[in-house]
């Protein structure tokens, strides 16, 4: 055997001293036919102030794209069935169904394993689709603007998200049994970030329709919404009810749904609304009581004009302890599973 050089040594030894120290994310290997990235719906429109560099000084008028959004997506080499989309919540990004905090599978890949083609989209305005700078760099720029007309660029602090999202009934006190990994709390709040699709004229509309012209480009799927983006999932059925396959709204809102819509656009849409535990009679949240029985007649409303629906509460089929974050939770495959289940149940059209 030929002796390795002292190059090819120096490049082994520096291999293994950057290699990861932690476990393997992936739960086994993945064979994809493609995987890639592209953006839908970007829209160019002239901005006054896009800003300054802090080498070049300001930058003149021109033209900027908004309202675009970005979409990551793998397709799996033995694949079957619809493929699925996946849409986030408020101060997320497509993280939420990528690797768990603590360093787990996420749904995206399990879903890739499982045979389908899977998109992961950050919403117009958040993460990787880019946010409009231009009314913040007019007030500073300008100084004519009134800073109570700015948008509000909200984030979740570590205190709001922990109640919100419903890990515990207050700062730090974790609710009995809790499926999330609070061992990684900080890789977990690491990743959100603001609402800055308010800087967006039309703000989560443009979601929409860039949900929309994603369908329309990709063919009829499966569509998963979270929470914030659950209204974003009944909308994007009224507007193209014959590309989505089922919609699957993962505690997320159904405001605003009427007998109409059961009777027209979810005619043929099979619905399932999830929730996890805690939210009954859950306080300091608005992913409880309120959010969850208005999804209950909604479905029912779908269900008595003869559609598909149903409405699962996770405690009630013997799955404990989930919070709103169910994608990220330590059984989060386990939630999985009822998903597919569902899907391969109602959605196989």
């Amino acid at each position: 055997m030929k002796p390795l050089s002292s190059f090819t040594m120096g490049i082994a030894m520096l291999a293994a001293a950057v290699a990861p120290a932690h476990a393997a994310t992936l739960g086994g290997p993945l064979t994809l036919e493609d995987e890639g990235a592209f953006f839908v719906n970007g829209k160019t429109v002239t901005s006054n102030f896009p800003g300054a560099s802090l080498v070049t000084g300001p930058s003149a008028p021109g033209r900027i794209t908004v309202n675009q959004m970005y979409v990551h997506y793998r397709i799996p080499a033995a694949k079957h069935g619809a493929a699925v989309v996946m849409v986030h919540g408020s101060n997320h990004t497509g993280m939420s169904y990528e690797t768990t905090p603590d360093g787990r599978e996420g749904w995206a890949t399990y879903f890739v394993r499982k045979g389908a083609p899977v998109y992961v989209v950050d919403h117009s305005g958040r993460g990787r689709s880019g946010f409009d700078p231009t009314p913040f760099n007019q007030a500073r720029d300008s100084g004519g603007a009134n800073p109570a007309s700015l948008p509000t660029l909200l984030l979740a602090t570590h205190e709001r998200a922990w109640l919100n999202f419903r890990l515990g009934p207050s700062w730090s006190v974790p609710f009995p049994g809790l499926q999330f990994p609070i061992e990684a709390m900080e890789q977990y709040t690491m990743q959100l970030v603001p609402n800055a699709e308010t800087s967006l004229a039309g703000i989560g509309a443009n979601t929409v329709n860039a949900l929309a012209a994603l369908l329309d480009r990709i063919g009829a799927s499966v569509v998963i919404v979270h929470s914030q983006s659950g209204l974003y999932g009944l909308d994007l059925v009224r507007k193209r009810p014959n590309l989505v396959r089922a919609l699957v709204t993962v505690e997320g809102g159904c405001d605003g749904f009427t007998d109409k819509d059961a009777a027209s656009h979810f005619a043929k849409v099979p619905v399932l609304s999830l929730w996890g535990d805690n939210s009954v009679g859950a306080k300091q949240t608005v992913n409880g009581d309120a959010r969850r029985n208005g999804c209950r007649d909604a479905v029912n409303a779908i269900k008595a004009a003869g559609g598909r629906a149903a409405l699962a509460v996770l405690p009630d089929i013997g799955i404990k302890g989930n919070s709103h974050m169910m994608m990220m939770d330590k059984n989060n495959l386990q939630v999985a599973e009822v998903i597919l289940k569902w899907l391969g149940e109602n959605a196989a059209r």
